[in-house]
């Protein structure tokens, strides 16, 4: 089994999930007392908030890489950026490492691929549904057409993320706005809607709409752990 290298923190929240989920589905693939090989860094995200929010992605960057490295370091055969915002510096991150970055909108793509999804909405940080980095991504890599809500729908996801799911905070109002602009996005002709931040999941799941949601934390998590048992099911 390959070591699962997780770059985290951003926030403990969903990485917290990150390491569940990926446990829970190496014990169900290969059974007894199996658990995952994890190497981690966690982040204080505070930082990182500050640098995002004023623009300064090479900051961000700069931190990131560091702790990547440590990550590398630590043993990890691959790394995960455990956030889809930060996905931003993906590149700076993957050159300062010699181990592969398993990018989360790549393993995203497949999953829409699989489901033979053409057009998507897109929900996130503000980075995120407005920036070229992931949207473009996906449109021009994959062949995906991307939807994103208005810029008071976006404004809502946004702060809810930042003041309330980023804080381990689950308010229903909230989860009824997030519904209600998922169901926006489906009526503008979305197929699927992409839970592109890593603590939506928190927040809405596929029980609450009958809209097909993708947990990009889940569908990552469970990338990572095909790539960390493919080659074999030893625990060795």
């Amino acid at each position: 089994m390959k070591t699962i290298g997780l770059l985290g923190g951003m926030s403990w929240e969903s990485t917290a999930l990150y390491y569940r989920v990926i446990n829970e589905s190496v014990k169900q693939k290969l059974g007894g007392l199996h658990s995952a090989k994890i190497a981690m860094v966690s982040v204080d995200f505070a930082p990182i908030e500050r640098c995002q929010h004023r623009g300064d992605w090479p900051a961000t960057a700069e931190q990131l890489s560091k702790a990547a490295q440590q990550v590398e370091a630590a043993g990890a055969d691959f790394l995960l950026i455990c956030t889809n915002t930060m996905h931003k510096v993906a590149d700076d991150i993957a050159a300062a490492i010699q181990i592969p970055l398993l990018h989360i909108a790549d393993a995203t793509a497949e999953v829409l691929k699989a489901k033979g999804i053409a057009k998507v909405g897109l929900l996130g940080t503000a980075f995120t549904m407005e920036q070229a980095f992931y949207k473009d991504r996906l449109a021009d890599k994959f062949g995906f057409q991307v939807l994103v809500p208005n810029d008071s729908d976006r404004a809502i996801v946004h702060r809810v993320i930042y003041e309330e799911l980023c804080q381990g905070n689950i308010q229903n109002t909230s989860k009824q706005e997030y519904l209600r602009i998922v169901e926006q996005l489906a009526a503008d002709g979305a197929e699927a809607v992409i839970l592109g931040c890593t603590e939506i999941g928190m927040l809405i799941t596929q029980e609450d709409t009958q809209v097909s949601l993708l947990d990009t934390t889940l569908i990552h998590a469970e990338h990572a752990v095909i790539n960390a048992v493919k080659d074999g099911t030893s625990g060795e």
